[in-house]
């Protein structure tokens, strides 16, 4: 069942530190741990925020209007809805006029037109476009170590912009502006893998939400906030006003995930390789038995040879290149490091997937998408630097100041490292 929790005030977006606040505590009330012990992947969490603006730093209505009229956005980073269904972009988008060679901008009078007719507006993959909702996304994906996407739903007054469904992945509701009805039930198809969605049970997921009564039946003001685990189905109505709310879906890695792995890597194994002879009949299934066993028992083989280093190493990728870490500035990042001297302040990219590993006389730092070979004697220095806090040149152990700065200039100017606040 879902828990209630309220708090004096959700966190802001800093805490009274320099470092940011927890971005799952902001959203749930809770801290991690408690958060996934009770909540995580099993039970929805209604969060009632006694600040209204605990979350119109991360977008407000005025943001809503200047993405829509002022940014330059094209398909797909909106999508309208009108009756649950929706809306073709032909509608909304259009050519964007000299200087810009694309046919599919949105064009602003058209979604104000629709807009005032009833139609939600979706503002889609904001943690790629607006730079509060991009911080705050890559903060809770780095806490929760599963990708995250963020998009923002903005209702007319008294407007479904979707029926009753459920999602396959998990999804944190945060409300910016105005209020909104919700109806949540228990799931249908539990725990939905990504091609499993909502539509292939839609008899069932209309006869739950219509016959069966909900497991929160409430009204989002701005500030609360609710979690709802992939699966658990849900409706929204906005009420006499405008209403606007911040989805964060957690793409969450699951079980499945190391199933589809170790299949990949058995592939190695010749025994599961091998032709089945020729002329069997494979609709049979007295004849395909048999080889269907040799199968089972040579796989439950292969299985317990796959070094558990080479399954992380396939599954890392997909947490890793899940989400970008936090932008780096180029230009003024550039800056930092021509100049980089002892004293100054850096600290590992937000997000950043990475590992080290040390082999022989060389430490190898890997990254998604490169590896970054260093020496050996940097190994000390490297995981100081790396270990989350903000460090300062000079102070990294086993190396002198000159090659510090060599080591930090080489991984600031490969993204690792951004330049950061004197601790």
């Amino acid at each position: 069942m879902p828990t209630a929790v309220r708090e004096p005030a959700l966190e802001a977006g800093r805490s009274t530190s320099d470092r940011p606040a927890s971005a799952v505590r902001r959203a749930t009330g809770l801290d991690l741990d408690a958060f996934a012990d009770a909540h995580w992947g099993r039970a929805p969490l209604l969060v009632r925020g006694a600040d209204a603006e605990s979350f119109r730093d991360l977008l407000d209505l005025d943001g809503v209007d200047e993405l829509l009229s002022a940014r330059g956005l094209r398909t797909p980073f909106l999508r309208l809805a009108r009756n649950g269904s929706v809306v073709g972009s032909s509608s909304f988008t259009g050519p964007a006029g000299v200087g810009a060679e694309i046919a599919d901008q949105v064009h602003d009078d058209r979604v104000a037109a629709l807009f005032a007719d009833g139609t939600t507006v979706v503002l889609q993959a904001l943690h790629r476009l607006w730079p509060p909702v991009i911080d705050f996304a890559t903060r809770l994906g780095a806490e929760l170590g599963h990708p995250v996407q963020a998009n923002a739903y903005v209702t007319p007054a008294s407007s479904r912009g979707f029926s009753a469904h459920y999602d396959v992945h998990d999804v944190f509701v945060l409300q910016l502006a105005g209020t909104k009805h919700w109806t949540v039930h228990a799931p249908v198809h539990a725990d939905p893998l990504r091609d499993q969605p909502w539509n292939d049970h839609a008899g069932a997921v209309a006869a739950r939400a219509r016959d069966d009564e909900p497991v929160i039946d409430t009204v989002l003001e701005p500030g609360d906030a609710l979690y709802l685990p992939r699966g658990w189905l849900h409706a929204a109505t906005a009420q006499g006003e405008v209403s606007a709310h911040l989805t964060v879906g957690v793409h969450v890695l699951t079980r499945y995930a190391l199933v589809e792995a170790l299949t990949a890597l058995v592939a190695g194994d010749p025994a599961l390789r091998a032709s089945l002879p020729p002329g069997l009949d494979v609709a049979d299934p007295d004849v395909l038995a048999p080889h269907v066993d040799d199968v089972r028992d040579a796989l439950v083989t292969a299985l317990g040879r796959v070094p558990a280093a080479d399954v992380a190493r396939r599954v890392r990728s997909r947490v890793w290149t899940g989400n970008r870490p936090e932008p780096v500035r180029p230009v003024a990042g550039a800056a930092f490091a021509d100049g980089l001297a002892p004293g100054d302040a850096v600290r590992l990219r937000t997000g950043l997937g990475h590992r080290i590993v040390e082999r022989g006389d060389r430490v190898v730092l890997e990254l998604a998408d490169r590896n970054v070979d260093l020496p050996g004697s940097t190994a000390p220095a490297l995981r100081a630097v790396l270990d989350g806090t903000t460090r300062a040149v000079g102070s990294l152990p086993d190396m002198d100041e000159a090659d510090q700065v060599v080591l930090v200039r080489r991984l600031l100017r490969e993204g690792v490292l951004v330049p950061a606040a004197p601790a």
